[in-house]
């Protein structure tokens, strides 16, 4: 009974949506009054107001959604949805400040004579401005009116005009910093936490063990990894997109024309071109790059995003005018004495020890006053000039709230779909689905395709992705990760935008074209593009290495590196270490049995004990590797045999499991059964049940006599080589660590010397017993730093 009710609550948000009815009221309300109405109905028809409900009652769901509207904004680890307002800030300035008109008139006289020229650089500004705004509105409103007359004066066809600009808008979405992104990690976030405990469960249940290996696990993914992700991916669509239009333009010249530029490329040209071009590109290898190298998280580059759009628009506001280039120009000076004074002294206010330390905390105290005085000076200018600060700021509010309100509703809609069974009717029609995860994924596509024909992609990533996402990550066989499948959700609702009959680009383009320009055209235009964001879809897909290799490399770089999160790159760096013990063993052998030959005396008893330890268990590494390597090569040699057998039985153990969760299901509502009717459906569930269990023992019987036998010593042979594997990194970690700590210990305590453990440099430098006390011993000159790490 209670799928009519989930029948109903999304008719009545379909009625509510097409109606015009507010989406961020249409959302929760739905939702609230269908749950209403199924507890009225329980306590007429049933006599109970928990009925028809999948499980629980109407005050639990309630609370539930409750519980999910507080969880967007309340929960300490969403802190990600903060970047919003910043990114937002962001672009809405840019776009204020005119600094895309700019960028859109150079761009096109510069590509101007290349064939498709002047629709080559609507992308190329499209890429840029989505790289610095992440806004739809915001690029599409700013590239409209400018780029359009002119490729219509210029002879360009009005479908391919108003397509690339549509197109070209949309880059936003998928090219970071993306607010698409940032949401999709968002609800990735908890989608993660679902379907790592459904492997739990599915572990469990396979091998009767409580303790699932963390490599079988989900690793969940947030939004500075989103950015990245989808870094690669956003450069393959800007190039299919030049493509096509080059294409085009060399195949039907008359569609794209080459507009030749008046006036010449001289000095004057280039100037303005770097003047143009260098300010974005700045500002967006201080957002991305920041991110990239790990200086920064996602929020606080945004206020750095917010900060430098804030500085650019302070002088292309006051172009032309004395001092117009001071904020900025003293920014990039402040910017420059805090760099210089981090790489070059001590920072450590709290134990400043010599002079040099202090001149070093004084040049960062006066930069950081210097860039503090000129972000104010640029901000008291755009809010002085045509109140642009202002009218920013309300502008963030509005859309800022406007995301934040479809979030709180979608969390409560997510509520009552869960309320009604609607996640266990998905996930048994995914899971029925023939072919595996892969049918799944393009069933899934497909429908986030066409949802993109009416909902706006907030709504798409809010309501669909919650559901579909735990189904998708929980299948053990797929070997996906929650960052490549958010990057594949998010091109796929990139489309949203160009898919008439709502797409947002192409009503954003109609409100700034000419009136010659017909609706129709535009969507002739647009089609194209559709088509190309599809391919990249699919090269995206078949690829995962073009989302995964950023992230993943980046990860692993960093100071705090995990372990790596996909165990395959652990075998790949143990597979490189042997093949350099077979090619320089002899060296490496020698290496160690020299270090361990080493006077020691001169140091700490636990610093000596621990490096002799870790000499001994350097030279146990070898033979462990290759006693790993052996296990390996044994399960190798065993598994294109059990493969077949465990593919098998794993099928039949699946279909058990559906089997297994229809008698629960038709158990839980023949609990339920109320009124008149309740003995025909008894006969119809205890059929249900009946026929499930016959399933059941059918299945049970095509398990091979010999799968328990050939299972056992299979798994005994993994377990063979992974407690092998175990011993051979925990000698290596224990053989690196305590050398790699032992150095840091030593040149902490004598930075300017090579080696003041060591007794002869003791008596060089009597001074360094107890730890150095000179300055040029207390690391604060720069060539002694440097002359340790040449040495």
């Amino acid at each position: 009974m209670e799928l009519y009710f989930l029948a109903l609550l999304i008719l009545l948000m379909a009625l509510a949506l097409a109606s015009g009815f507010p989406v961020a009221f249409a959302l929760p309300g739905s939702a609230v009054l269908t749950i209403l109405i199924a507890a009225g109905a329980g306590a007429i028809f049933a006599g109970d107001a928990a009925a028809y409900f999948h499980q629980g009652g109407p005050s639990q769901w309630l609370s539930a959604g409750v519980t999910n509207l507080r969880g967007v904004y309340w929960e300490v680890e969403r802190d990600t949805l903060i970047a919003i307002p910043l990114f937002i800030f962001m672009g809405i300035m840019l776009q204020r400040s005119k600094i895309a008109e700019d960028l859109l008139m150079t761009m096109a006289q510069l590509f101007g004579p290349v064939p498709g020229g002047l629709g080559i650089s609507v992308v190329f500004v499209g890429a840029l401005l989505a790289a610095t705004t992440g806004i739809l509105g915001a690029t599409v409103v700013a590239m409209g009116p400018i780029s359009l007359p002119a490729m219509l004066r210029n002879g360009y066809s009005k479908p391919l005009a108003t397509g690339a600009i549509a197109a070209s808008g949309t880059l936003g979405q998928i090219i970071p910093p993306s607010i698409v992104l940032i949401i999709l990690a968002d609800q990735l976030a908890s989608a993660v936490d679902q379907a790592g405990t459904s492997r739990q469960n599915l572990f469990k249940e396979a091998t009767g063990q409580f303790s699932m290996p963390s490599e079988y696990g989900v690793t969940s993914t947030s939004a500075g990894e989103m950015f990245l992700g989808a870094l690669v991916p956003g450069l393959v669509l800007v190039g299919l997109y030049m493509l096509y239009i080059l294409t085009l333009a060399l195949l039907r010249p008359k569609m794209a024309p080459s507009v030749p530029r008046e006036g010449s490329f001289d000095l004057g040209f280039l100037k303005t071109v770097l003047i143009t071009l260098v300010p974005p590109l700045a500002l967006i290898f201080l957002v991305l790059g920041s991110i990239i190298a790990g200086i920064a998280t996602v929020n606080q580059a945004g206020a750095i995003g917010a900060t430098g759009a804030m500085l650019m628009a302070s002088y292309r506001l006051t172009e032309g005018k004395p001092r117009s280039m001071w904020p900025a120009i003293m920014s990039l000076i402040g910017l420059a004495g805090i760099a210089y004074a981090l790489s070059n002294y001590e920072m450590n206010i709290k134990n400043i020890s010599d002079a040099d330390q202090l001149t070093g905390i004084r040049i960062g105290v006066a930069s950081v006053a210097l860039l503090l005085l000129a972000v104010l000076w640029a901000g008291w200018r755009t809010l002085r000039i045509q109140n642009t600060l202002r009218d920013v700021m309300v502008e963030t509010a509005k859309t800022t709230s406007l995301v934040f309100i479809i979030l709180l509703g979608a969390a409560m809609l997510t509520a009552a779909f869960r309320a009604f069974g609607g996640e266990d009717v998905v996930k048994e029609f995914l899971i029925t689905l023939p072919g595996g995860f892969w049918s799944q994924f393009i069933i899934v596509m497909a429908v986030i395709f066409f949802l993109g024909f009416f909902l706006d992609f907030i709504e798409i990533a809010v309501v669909v992705v919650p559901i579909v996402s735990p189904i998708l990550l929980a299948d053990p066989g797929a070997n996906i990760t929650a960052v490549w499948l958010g990057v594949m959700i998010g091109l796929n609702i990139q489309t949203s935008f160009l898919t008439p009959p709502f797409g947002f680009a192409l009503f954003y383009l109609r409100g700034v074209a000419p009136p010659e320009v017909r609706t129709l055209d535009m969507y002739k235009g647009v089609v194209p593009f559709i088509t190309l964001q599809l391919i990249a879809l699919a090269i995206v897909g078949y690829n995962p290495p073009l989302v995964n290799y950023l992230p993943t490399r980046v990860s692993l770089l960093s100071d705090t590196a995990p372990p790596p999160r996909n165990p395959k790159l652990q075998y790949c760096l143990e597979e490189f270490v042997h093949e350099r013990y077979a090619s320089d063993g002899a060296n490496i052998s020698a290496a160690i049995e020299q270090a361990r030959g080493l006077d020691l005396t001169g140091l700490p008893p636990k610093l000596r004990t621990g490096l002799q330890k870790s000499f001994d268990q350097a030279a146990s590494a070898r033979g462990l590797l290759d006693a790993a390597s052996k296990a390996g090569a044994d399960v190798d040699a065993q598994a294109d045999g059990f493969r077949p057998l465990h593919d098998q039985v794993r099928q039949l153990q699946k279909d058990i499991g559906r089997a297994k969760e229809r008698i629960k299901l038709s158990e839980t509502e023949l609990r339920r059964l109320r009124g008149p009717k309740a003995e025909a459906s008894k006969a119809r569930l205890e059929s249900t049940i009946e026929q499930a269990k016959a399933e059941i023992s059918a299945l049970e019987a095509q398990i091979p006599e010999s799968w328990a036998q050939a299972s056992k010593a299979f798994n005994a042979l993994t377990k063979t080589e992974r407690d092998a594997r175990r011993q051979y990194q925990r000698a290596s970690d224990a053989g690196y660590e305590p050398v790699r700590n032992a150095l840091d210990t030593l040149r902490a305590r004598c930075p300017g010397a090579d080696w003041c453990a060591d007794r002869r440099a003791e008596r060089r430098h009597p001074q360094s017993r107890g730890g150095c006390r000179g300055r040029s011993h207390r690391g604060g000159s720069r060539r002694a730093r440097q002359g340790r790490g040449r040495r």
